[in-house]
């Protein structure tokens, strides 16, 4: 009897302090899923991951890096490492659930994060950081199809 292996792949994408970046990192994560046979995971990955790189380029001074990584044939982990340690509600442990106020005018990206996403967390970095950067965070979330 044939082995059946999921399968397994990492990508990065390391993103300058630019409007044009997430742009350009929705397009790459687009080309990677369809290149591995995840399109159905397209829409939601590119909603998801375009909220968190949103979060890192606004909320960060510096670069930020996407990173894609297959966790079997249906299911996909986005992250984004930025340089600023602060885990923004709702990502953090001490965060309230529910939704922004119905009158705030910023704060509801993340919270649709949340609703989307089959699995959510993040969590500060200290010293060097995922990629030789000192500190900042890591937001995740998880996809299924």
């Amino acid at each position: 009897m044939p082995v059946t292996v999921s399968p397994s792949w990492a990508y990065s994408l390391q993103l300058p302090q630019d409007p044009r970046a997430p742009g350009l990192a929705r397009q790459t994560l687009r080309s990677v899923l369809r290149t591995h046979a995840m399109g159905a995971l397209v829409e939601t990955a590119e909603l998801l991951a375009g909220e968190l790189l949103a979060n890192a380029y606004l909320y960060s001074d510096g670069p930020y890096t996407l990173r894609l990584r297959a966790m079997g044939s249906t299911r996909l982990r986005v992250s984004v490492w930025d340089s600023n340690p602060h885990i923004p509600p709702p990502f953090g442990a001490d965060s309230p659930g529910g939704t922004p106020p119905p009158d705030a005018e910023r704060g509801r990206g993340l919270f649709l994060v949340r609703v989307c996403a089959a699995n959510w967390g993040g969590y500060p970095l200290g010293g060097t950081g995922l990629y030789g950067d000192a500190g900042g965070k890591l937001l995740w979330v998880e996809i299924r199809a």
